[in-house]
């Protein structure tokens, strides 16, 4: 035999066994890996199997090549993604963002037009983000309490938000009547949702905040989603006629109480705030909180009440109204006989011990109480005054403009 064409006959047999090997082996990306029998639907999912540092804003993919998915499960730690399939099921996508620096399991099944299936399982990580956000306050949001057709809703971030685009857009608000409305971000940490008009009555409304994956800024990610559940009441709107020192209070549309009162007299001129703030502002003020009883001093205007010229006092049953020091409360002994005669207060709105401890409890936060007859304005970002500002301009502070 010739021992040159022997050896160019082995070196061709074994080019063919390699080929032949080559043909039946391995799985690709690993996205592909299948466990079902031949000519079963190929399930492909992204990201791909053994991915790792995923962006947590990236969606979860899953198709069937030649079937339809049946089942589609996406788990970290125990919780499940939400997702939902397309209408001819062959492929589904993932709701919402993933949870950064986790690890995720992805197990799928197609079935084809035979009857023969393939289950996928594929693995791959979140990267580890620069920071996290959350939400530290939602008001009102004290579970059970009903809350009047003017309340808004104020979100407050840990952090500042440098993409609100992309957080506002996770924000949703839905209502059983629904009504107009729009955020708008007040300052880098907090953003305000109100509606247009107020909210219809007796209704609940729903807040949902899904932050999971969200990059608030530069590799600053979301970690959990938030919801709340508001109820708003009666239409509880109040009058405060300062001409006619009486305050006329409506309950879905009708009187049930006029109230003697005295506002704020005015005469004490601040410089820096170019305004008289002894004058109750005039405007839509909205009940922000109330106590039983609360300490009044002259301390916020720069005078000392021990110098005679100020004031200390405790007045009972005070409902607050805005950021500054306003509210409905008690008279002092010394200012009963003014009530329904004049203005003598510094500001407050004042009612017998009668009529301030009913208002008092008929009294909700988000109740509105509107100011009439001074030459006093009420700045919009004054506690909650949000609705001193018109609409169009309410809207042009929201990232969306919608």
């Amino acid at each position: 035999m010739n021992p040159r064409l022997s050896l160019a006959a082995a070196l061709t047999a074994l080019a063919a066994l390699a080929a032949l090997t080559g043909c039946s082996g391995g799985t690709g990306d690993g996205a592909r890996a299948t466990a079902g029998e031949a000519g079963a639907p190929e399930v492909t999912v992204t990201p791909r199997d053994g991915s790792g540092g995923v962006r947590p804003d990236s969606p979860v993919t899953v198709t069937a090549g030649g079937g339809t998915l049946t089942d589609v499960r996406v788990r970290a730690s125990g919780a499940v993604v939400a997702g939902a399939f397309a209408a001819d099921r062959a492929s589904w996508r993932s709701r919402g963002g993933l949870k950064p620096g986790a690890a995720y399991e992805v197990i799928a099944t197609a079935t084809g037009r035979d009857g023969r299936a393939t289950t996928l399982t594929s693995r791959f990580r979140t990267l580890k983000p620069a920071g996290t956000f959350r939400i530290t306050d939602v008001t009102p949001g004290v579970p059970g309490e009903t809350v009047g057709v003017g309340a808004p809703i104020i979100v407050t971030f840990d952090r500042a938000v440098t993409d609100r685009a992309a957080v506002e857009r996770a924000l949703e608000v839905t209502a059983e009547k629904p009504a107009e409305g729009a955020w708008r971000w007040t300052g880098p940490t907090r953003v305000v949702y109100r509606t247009r008009k107020y909210w219809p009555a007796h209704q609940k409304v729903r807040f949902t905040a899904r932050l999971t994956g969200v990059a608030a800024a530069r590799g600053v990610y979301g970690t959990a989603d938030v919801s709340r559940t508001l109820t708003i009441g009666a239409r509880q709107i109040s009058t405060v006629d300062t001409r006619r020192h009486v305050m006329t209070v409506r309950r879905d549309g009708r009187v049930v109480k006029e109230l003697r009162i005295s506002a704020g007299s005015g005469g004490k001129f601040d410089p820096a705030r170019g305004e008289d703030i002894y004058l109750t502002a005039s405007g839509v003020h909205l009940v922000m909180d109330k106590r039983r009883t609360e300490k009044m001093t002259s301390e916020w205007e720069g005078v000392d009440p021990r110098s005679g010229k100020g004031y200390d006092v405790t007045v009972n049953w005070a409902v607050r109204i805005n950021a500054t020091g306003e509210y409905v409360h008690q008279a002092t002994p010394e200012g009963m006989s003014t009530l329904g005669r004049g203005n003598h207060s510094h500001g407050c709105v004042r009612a017998s011990a009668e009529g301030a401890r009913w208002f008092y409890g008929f009294a909700r936060r988000g109740d509105v109480v509107d100011v009439v007859g001074t030459a006093r304005r009420l700045p919009w970002n004054n506690g909650w005054s949000y609705w001193q500002m018109p609409w169009r301009e309410w809207r042009k502070g929201s990232a969306l403009n919608k």
